[in-house]
């Protein structure tokens, strides 16, 4: 206690003016009880402009005042420092393991005829090989595949570390709707035989041709990771390495290509070291080859706006901006990622796609493969895993990025403004305003405030009983008994072919949710001890809010974009929830709330895939929102008809 701080105080006190009156622990009382009467005395003001502040810090996000140039934090990595070996005679090879990989297609070989053709390259290349088959049992017992893989051991390092290069026989293209990713294979095919000629490699290099889309690496990285998902009957491994550090992963669908996009986000919102996609843009350019995020390579068109306002510099910035940030956050609220090496996330692999997005020119394999070949030298000088840079980012464009402070208040406020209200609520929740029953002097009667009991108990078993029927709700969707009624109207597995929409499973199970509910307010007050039912309304709502605030805040560390759009969605409709008199507008009001969090069931597809990412990837988006998420929105429903 004696540092500058404590000094500075005790100078202080010895002036009369800094020096409280009386007791000092009485004076810092009531100048609590001072602020908290002003905090309630303006709260409604207090948060009306917290709200304002956290969704136009959200709309800001995209503007170049928030965001900064990307920069390079781990000194090792050295990017585009070496010259690089690929040439014309890598480019020959590629055209032809293209040309047998197109024969393949034409033939339609099946999945064990295809690896079978890679294993056999790899083996004639020199490098160990092996294939794997999988099957998935669960709700989407129909995928299987065989993956084909080679391992390049280190002929520095007794090979404890190692990298990945990887590309699956689907395209993320239109988010994997079948196109193949043939050009891709051939690139790994070719590179795989480039290495070979080189021993300058400093950890053992593992390539990976994967079945399907997702799916195959799914299967893959299971195995190789010794992790057991029930669903998953895949073949023990015949070769491993080391701790996989880095991977790549090579996606190139169309003829040639104008520019490389980046598409970084993982499963259930990780991100790779910031540090990894940094070097790989800086190579790119340096290379020659333009680089975007995502595929976004023309401006977005702002028709809708007079001319003087969409030429503007920096509007034409901050659209471009926002269309990226709103790809971001489809990928990562979503929890699905955007391509094959989300995958590797969940491992602690820095991992990203390099996407060549389909052009007439002026690139091709020539141009990628010196790219490839640079961004793995890169990491080849890497002496521990990617740990200096950022973990926490939005990338806004492929050479800007916006740091965790920049962005992470604005979702903050939102759930800080739900606190203040739900604490509000609560105070409210225990006091009524009634007329005085014999006035002391003579006149009207005038009102006065008394205390009531808050039932607490009710409340939170009321609570429990919503997240357990979203749990319920979860295994049922998650049942084979939802996939049988599904397919008999219509519903067929997520596969890449579309299906009749289906009706009868999503309606009904839309009916139950809606209506199961409404039997709870007469179960309340047959069961109820004499509980005033404003106050029970009252006090509900005081803990839905403090819940969604807990959440919002947890997640925002966790899935920044997840937690943005629950702060969206739940933010002021759950501030505004109430009961009403008029039955009609009761029933209105819970209607409201139930579409609010369970309306996304009638939507197919999006159904569709949130079942097929959690029985297959493991996404935790469905369980999600129907155990945390639905059973909040529910809890404001029944607030407006108990």
């Amino acid at each position: 206690m004696d540092g500058p701080t404590f000094r500075l105080q005790v100078f202080l006190r010895g002036f009369s003016f800094f020096r409280p009156k009386g007791n000092p622990n009485l004076a810092r009382i009531n100048r609590r009880r001072a602020l908290f009467s002003l905090i309630a005395r303006r709260i409604t003001i207090l948060k009306l402009a917290l709200f304002i502040a956290g969704y136009v810090w959200m709309l800001s996000i995209p503007s170049t005042r928030l965001d900064r140039g990307v920069y390079f934090d781990e000194n090792a990595l050295q990017p585009g420092q070496v010259n690089t070996y690929w040439n014309w005679k890598e480019v020959h090879d590629a055209d032809h393991f293209l040309e047998e990989l197109e024969t393949l297609r034409d033939s339609n070989a099946t999945s064990e005829q295809r690896s079978q053709y890679i294993m056999r390259e790899f083996l004639k290349i020199g490098l160990s090989a092996s294939t794997q088959n999988y099957e998935f049992t669960g709700l989407h017992n129909d995928i299987n595949g065989t993956n084909t893989y080679a391992i390049l051991s280190s002929p520095r390092v007794s090979g404890a570390e190692a990298t990945v290069i990887s590309a699956s026989w689907i395209s993320r293209m239109d988010e994997g709707n079948g196109t193949l990713n043939l050009r891709g294979v051939a690139t790994v095919l070719a590179l795989s035989r480039y290495v070979k000629q080189y021993s300058l490699w400093a950890r053992d290099i593992i390539f990976i041709i994967s079945d399907g889309y997702m799916e195959g690496m799914q299967a893959w990285l299971s195995e190789y990771h010794g992790v057991t998902q029930s669903n998953i009957r895949a073949q023990r491994l015949d070769l491993s390495s080391g701790v996989i550090w880095t991977a790549l992963n090579i996606d190139y669908p169309g003829h040639s290509l104008s520019h490389l996009g980046i598409f970084h986000e993982g499963l259930n919102g990780r991100l790779p070291n910031q540090d990894l996609l940094n070097s790989f843009q800086h190579i790119s350019r340096r290379t020659g080859v333009s680089v975007v995020l995502y595929d976004h390579k023309d401006e977005p068109e702002l028709r809708w706006l007079p001319e003087s306002i969409r030429t503007h510099p920096e509007i034409k910035t901050y659209a471009a901006q926002a269309r990226n940030l709103w790809r971001h956050v489809g990928y990562q609220a979503s929890g699905r990622g955007s391509g094959v090496h989300g995958l590797f996330h969940q491992y602690r692999i820095d991992a990203f796609t390099m996407f060549a997005v389909p052009s007439a020119g002026p690139h091709g394999f020539h141009s990628l493969g010196r790219v490839i070949e640079s961004t793995m030298r890169t990491t080849n000088n890497l002496l521990e895993r990617l740990h200096a840079s950022f973990f926490f980012y939005v990338l806004t464009s492929f050479d800007r990025f916006v740091k965790i402070g920049n962005y992470l208040p604005s979702a903050i406020l939102i759930s800080v403004t739900m606190i203040f209200g739900g604490l509000q609520v609560w105070v409210d929740a225990a006091w009524t305003q009634r007329l005085q029953e014999k006035p002391q002097t003579e006149g009207p009667a005038r009102s006065i405030w008394i205390r009531r009991r808050r039932p607490v108990l009710e409340v939170v078993f009321t609570m429990l009983g919503t997240h357990l029927f979203g749990a319920a709700t979860f295994f049922f969707m998650s049942s084979r008994r939802y996939q049988s009624l599904s397919v008999s109207s219509g519903f067929s597995t997520f596969t890449k072919q579309s299906a009749q929409p289906m009706q009868s499973a999503p309606f009904f199970l839309c009916l139950a949710v809606y209506l199961l509910p409404l039997v709870l307010p007469t179960l309340l007050r047959s069961h109820s001890n004499n509980s005033d039912p404003p106050s029970r309304a009252l006090v509900l709502k005081a803990f839905n809010l403090c819940l969604s605030s807990t959440v919002i805040s947890i997640i925002t560390v966790l899935n920044f974009s997840l937690a943005a759009c629950l702060a969206v969605a739940l933010g002021i409709p759950l501030s505004i929830a109430s009961s009403s008199s008029n039955q009609a507008i009761r029933i209105a009001n819970y209607s409201f709330y139930v579409v609010l969090g369970f309306g996304w069931v009638l939507r197919e597809e999006t159904t569709k895939q949130m079942i097929w990412n959690w029985d297959v990837l493991g996404v935790w988006l469905l369980p999600f929102l129907c155990i945390v998420y639905f059973p909040l929105t529910l809890q404001a429903a029944l607030v407006c008809i108990i």
